[in-house]
């Protein structure tokens, strides 16, 4: 009697065994060679045996504690014994006498337990108890393995859902200044305005030009910060498209610099910059580049305390990579912080007051990565936090 994968392991059969197999061209015909010789003690001895797919059954595998297929294992009479490997045949040819030995012990051991006449169904009632028993263990632990997945599944979501209401109460917070400062510059200028004669009235032409700039500038934030957090949110995994060009890096360094300046002279920080002419290109994406550069300087400026210095440097590495740093004066990260701090969800305590939701640094590492190129930090010459990022240099 032969029973399949898709069968309930039940047996009225006094010996019953499990053979294992798997897909591989090798293990398929040692497979065929263990039925055939089975197949030819069929016709002389009682027994059931039943395959079992590792690929499909992969807990039966986990319960028998298995370490090699195929396996031939005889789980009734007890005790259970495993034979696996390529010699099967041959370890069946010594065992099968002493299993045949055994299954008579417990025959005759039943018949001694049980007064009565010998009654077919009672002992195939008894056999079945303990293969049903093994049923129901591997069936606990195709419970437990999709109880544990199911937690884990769970968690993730936890965590997930956890960092999206503390993302969202971050960035309400984050908004709340660039949207004031915005608001005031335009509510200003429209105090101001006499629309009949197209003219800003009390302010002088250097103030209405500085709440301009202000406004733009502060849309500008805002607008990085939603950007920022959707290009995160959409996760690791995603693809992170690039479209690299030849690109002045050392010119944008300074054109974000020039979008940085109120903030710069607000704060009376001094910005010291080494970068030397002779620089080479790169070949990077700008606006992704564009997007790094704001947020290392912004954190720069934001962690520098006033009166303040921040040092902007270049340095031709190699041939092919061109490195480029960004230190400030500020409190500087702690060494065990330095690789958790690119993390999405990771935030530094010291970070609970200060602007920024914690996923600049994220974005960051993913747009450098998608570069082929490194970025890290370490202490800076000032004892505050020494970003350096790695780029490709621009193929002649």
């Amino acid at each position: 009697m032969q029973a399949y994968p898709d069968q309930p392991i039940y047996s009225e059969a006094p010996l019953q065994l499990l053979l294992f197999v798997d897909d591989r061209p090798k293990s398929r015909q040692q497979v065929q060679q263990v039925r055939s010789y089975l197949d030819k003690l069929q016709a002389e001895y009682r027994f059931e045996l039943q395959v079992v797919d590792v690929g499909q059954q992969p807990y039966l595998a986990e319960h028998f504690k298995l370490v090699a297929t195929p396996a031939l294992i005889k789980v009734h009479p007890e005790p259970r014994q495993t034979i696996a490997g390529s010699n099967i045949i041959n370890e069946l040819k010594t065992w099968w006498p002493r299993w045949q030995a055994a299954v008579d012990a417990h025959l005759k051991l039943q018949a001694e337990l049980q007064p009565e006449p010998y009654d077919e169904n009672t002992h195939a009632t008894l056999r079945k108890s303990s293969i049903q028993s093994l049923a129901l263990s591997t069936e606990l632990i195709q419970l437990s393995d999709e109880v544990f997945r199911l937690k884990q599944e769970k968690e993730k979501l936890t965590e997930q859902l956890q960092f999206k209401d503390r993302v969202i109460g971050m960035l309400a917070h984050d908004l709340r200044n660039p949207l004031t400062a915005a608001s005031i510059a335009i509510e200003t200028l429209q105090s101001n305005y006499n629309v009949d004669l197209g003219t800003f009235e009390r302010l002088k032409p250097s103030l209405t030009a500085n709440l301009f700039r202000q406004a733009r500038s502060q849309v500008k934030t805002i607008d990085r910060l939603i950007t920022d957090l959707l290009q995160v949110g959409r996760g690791n995994d995603s693809e992170f498209r690039i479209l690299p060009q030849k690109m002045d890096i050392a010119a944008l360094f300074q054109e974000v610099l020039n979008e940085l300046h109120d903030r710069i002279t607000k704060k009376s920080l001094t910005v010291q910059r080494d970068i030397p002419k002779d620089l080479p290109v790169v070949y990077a994406d700008p606006d992704r580049i564009r997007q790094v550069l704001i947020n290392l300087l912004d954190n720069a400026i934001k962690y520098t305390p006033e009166s303040g210095t921040i040092i902007v440097s270049g340095l031709h590495r190699t041939t092919q990579k061109v490195q480029f740093s960004i230190g400030d004066s500020g409190p500087g990260i702690p060494e065990e912080n330095r690789e958790r701090i690119f993390e999405n969800h990771y935030r530094l305590e010291r970070d609970e007051d200060k602007d920024g939701y914690g996923i600049g640094l994220c974005l960051c590492q993913r747009i450098i990565r998608a570069h082929y190129g490194q970025i890290w930090v370490d202490d800076s010459p000032m004892g505050g936090a020494w970003f350096h990022l790695v780029l490709p240099v621009y193929p002649k």
